[in-house]
């Protein structure tokens, strides 16, 4: 079973999230079990603080280390990024981190552990990214207000792969990226809708010639809205 813990201030952002489609179903059947828990609990002072002013100036606030490094070392056993243990990744989202892609997703989908750990404000000190964290993971090129919408993406990526999750074994196989191409078109009834008819093909029963011409309308669709994958 994967275990997702959440490293967050928000953990109530998360109350409901889980309780839906394929990651419900995973929890259900103990393929996976996700917490979010508050970074805040975590904090040594009075007041709970989890960020500080920047050193050398500038707008916002940054996330403190000291909390984030005694969440990670209760969750995952480990301070440091070379004594967390195989199956485990501690992972920082963040827009300065590495692109997410399917076969990341498909990575962490092996992983006995994931730990994740949300950023807010103007980011978290770079000796979380530099000692502590195994993956820094981005889910685009855009900045959010926090890591909490990205951690959702992740989990949801990397769930639908764990074997089982899916109600089919073929379904992941056959998306967009498992093979480098984007997917084929997809079609159901009626046939003909205002005049807009199903790709004859589809109708025949014939099984090669339809995966001949999905093959080809996946290449098309891909060379229209994704060239950078044909490279």
């Amino acid at each position: 079973m994967l275990r997702v813990d959440i490293i967050t201030i928000f953990p109530d952002y998360f109350r409901e999230a889980f309780d839906y489609g394929i990651i419900r179903r995973a929890r259900a059947a103990n393929l996976v079990s996700v917490q979010a828990h508050d970074l805040r609990s975590w904090t040594s002072d009075k007041h709970h603080m989890v960020d500080d002013r920047p050193f050398g100036g500038g707008d916002g606030m940054v996330l403190k280390p000291e909390p984030i490094f005694a969440a990670v070392e209760s969750l995952a056993g480990a301070r440091r990024r070379e004594e967390i243990a195989t199956g485990k990744r501690v992972v920082l989202l963040s827009p300065q981190g590495q692109p997410l892609t399917q076969s990341i997703a498909a990575d962490f989908a092996k992983s006995a552990q994931l730990v994740l750990i949300c950023g807010r404000y103007e980011g978290v000190d770079e000796r979380v990214a530099d000692a502590l964290v195994t993956d820094e993971v981005s889910i685009g090129d855009y900045v959010l207000s926090g890591g909490e919408p990205a951690a959702l993406v992740v989990i949801d990526a990397t769930v639908r792969l764990i074997p089982g999750a899916l109600g089919s074994e073929t379904s992941a196989t056959t998306e967009s990226f498992s093979d480098g191409l984007l997917d084929y078109p997809h079609y159901t009834r009626p046939p003909v809708f205002e005049g807009m008819r199903v790709p004859e093909v589809l109708l025949t029963g014939h099984h090669a010639e339809i995966a001949r011409w999905r093959r080809e309308a996946a290449q098309a669709k891909t060379r229209r809205n994704r060239p950078d994958l044909l490279k």
